[in-house]
């Protein structure tokens, strides 16, 4: 167990930073550390008001923003579970998480409650915009109102001469306790809720912070959901556990946008998913590279460097020319794109973790780092070990390096298991207590992973989401004269090829052609299911059976 409390180190934070900026609107307002403070005493003023009680969960839905990020926060210095939900989820799939998480209370935003109704989350007697401290909806709308209005007048005859930062008192979560529940998709019957406990970020606060990861008055721009384990800890916790400047795009994070905000901007450290850094590598270097005259240049050793120099320099100046280093997660860097950035000099890094994990599992700085790996193991906060790809044989447990096999941890940062959900929990570890992370790789006698495949096929959408293709799966199995189908991301697009029942097609009357034209006028049907950011952009055939493990699962890894 961390000695440090995750909300004591916040509560440190905010008082010593009292006057810096804390966080921002990219395009709206800003907060100091003071003005945050202000803020959230008055949502802990009508959490009280309220009868909420330490424990309880609040459930919070709606697109990044300064005000989002000051609920969160409101609700877990208060004492309650903080239930982060993604605005893509489709409302039926938001609104069985809700009833799910046995949340009593839902901040959210207009737009998103327009799709919902009361009816749908039985549970949720107050529905507030965050945004702006008003009603959406309420059993006793009356009450609500009242409580709400009386706020701003009783913080005033708490604070006669504003609040200061004496005045900070929150209340210390355990950290053994539950403070964030997490779910990992919102597809009925799939839904896990990970129960991440103040320990579990306090890990990974213990581990980032002596190392000056992020450091105070610096900058960031958060352009990945918040409602995401990994933007949440070092966006949020990290940041404002440092006295860092966050300044939330709020928008979707396309390459114009994010290039003028970079620029706009200036974040001293840059989050960041591996497709961002591609798509430049891709669109804008690519290009250059290929060019006769760069590659006459290339060629020559003498000119090599100079070539380089002024690559990296362009790409620097690109990304706003103040960052000390670029930070890599959410899934595996393109080998090539990895090799010309370190081969230029740039400063990148590539870690590794999970939601299950809050999400750190490795680590290293840009200067440490090593071409095609995910960081060193959070030593001494987490250990690792590469299981045998036999499960048969899970006692045999090796740390050879170059073994392939399934990567399990254990640590401070790994989660208490999933709500409600004994037998996912159960399955989650082996019987010696490692967390299965489901994915494979190799780890050197320096301890750096190497992942090789995500055996969980896990994906990643364009603005960091989280996209479990199983899931998709089981909704395209139920498409009439469907066998079995496999999600890929193929150049930044969700794509599926599927295997048609041949019989069922034959014995419908149809050749195999027909039976294939009527399975893709079926796709648009599919994506109505599906959240804005999963939805399938392209149909392929595949006329033979995937390979399948003795288990019958398919081998992913063999599929591109």
């Amino acid at each position: 167990m961390i000695d440090k409390n995750i909300i004591a180190l916040l509560e440190d934070s905010f008082k010593k930073h009292w006057d810096l900026p804390a966080v921002s609107n990219y395009e709206g307002r800003d907060y100091t550390y003071g003005q945050m403070c202000e803020a959230i005493e008055k949502w802990h003023l009508f959490f009280a008001a309220r009868g909420l009680q330490h424990g309880d969960k609040v459930a919070l839905m709606g697109k990044d923003t300064a005000e989002w990020s000051i609920f969160f926060l409101a609700v877990i210095t208060y004492g309650c579970v903080i239930v982060p939900i993604l605005q893509d989820f489709p409302p039926r799939d938001a609104m069985q998480i809700i009833g799910h998480s046995e949340a009593k209370l839902l901040g959210i935003t207009p737009n998103l409650w327009s799709n919902m109704s009361p009816e749908g989350v039985p549970a949720i007697s107050v529905v507030l915009d965050f945004q702006d401290r008003a009603v959406l909806y309420a059993t006793e709308q009356e009450e609500v109102q009242k409580q709400l209005e009386a706020v701003d007048q009783e913080f005033a005859l708490r604070f006669p001469k504003g609040m200061q930062p004496e005045d900070v008192h929150y209340y210390h979560i355990p950290n053994s306790e539950l403070l964030v529940l997490n779910y990992t998709s919102g597809t009925t019957g799939f839904s896990k809720g990970v129960m991440l406990s103040g320990n579990n970020f306090a890990g990974n606060l213990v581990f980032c912070m002596p190392r000056d990861i992020i450091r105070p008055r610096e900058r960031l721009l958060c352009f990945l959901p918040m409602a995401h384990v990994y933007s949440c800890m070092i966006n949020l916790f990290l940041a404002l556990a440092s006295g860092t400047h966050v300044v939330i795009l709020g928008k979707v994070p396309s390459p114009k946008i994010l290039g003028v905000a970079f620029k706009k901007v200036r974040p001293h450290v840059i989050i960041s998913v591996p497709l961002v850094l591609e798509k430049i590598y891709q669109n804008t270097l690519q290009p250059i590279l290929k060019s006769p005259k760069v590659r006459f240049m290339l060629s020559l050793p003498i000119l090599r460097d100079i070539v380089y120099r002024k690559i990296k320099a362009q790409l620097s100046e690109g990304l706003g020319g103040e960052f000390r280093q670029v930070i890599v997660g959410g899934a595996a860097l393109n080998p090539e794109v990895g090799a010309f950035l370190k081969r230029i000099g740039f400063p990148i890094t590539v870690g590794y973790g999970m939601t299950e994990c809050a999400p750190l599992i490795s680590f290293i700085e840009a200067e440490h780092w090593r071409l095609r790996s995910c960081g060193r193991v959070l030593h001494p906060y987490m250990e690792a070990r590469i299981a045998p790809l036999d499960e048969d044989h899970q006692h045999n447990v090796g740390q050879v390096e170059d073994q392939i096999g399934e990567i399990q941890v254990r640590g401070e940062n790994v989660c208490m298991g999933y709500f409600k959900n004994p037998e996912q929990t159960a399955s989650l570890f082996t019987e010696d207590g490692w967390m299965r992370t489901g994915d494979l790789g190799t780890m050197d006698s320096d301890h750096y992973l190497y992942i090789r495949g995500r055996s969980k096929a896990m994906l990643l959408g364009p603005n960091g989401q989280n996209i479990y293709p199983e899931e998709i799966e089981t909704k395209i199995g139920l498409l009439p004269y469907v066998q079995e189908s496999l999600v890929l991301m193929r150049e930044g697009k969700l794509e599926a090829v599927i295997v048609p029942n041949q019989q069922l097609i034959e014995e419908a009357g149809m050749t195999l052609e027909e039976g294939w034209h009527l399975i893709q006028g079926l796709r648009s049907k599919l994506n109505e299911q599906l959240g804005s950011y999963e939805k399938i952009q392209h149909f392929e055939l595949r006329t033979t059976p995937f390979e399948k493990t003795p288990k019958q699962s398919i081998r992913r890894y063999l599929y591109k």
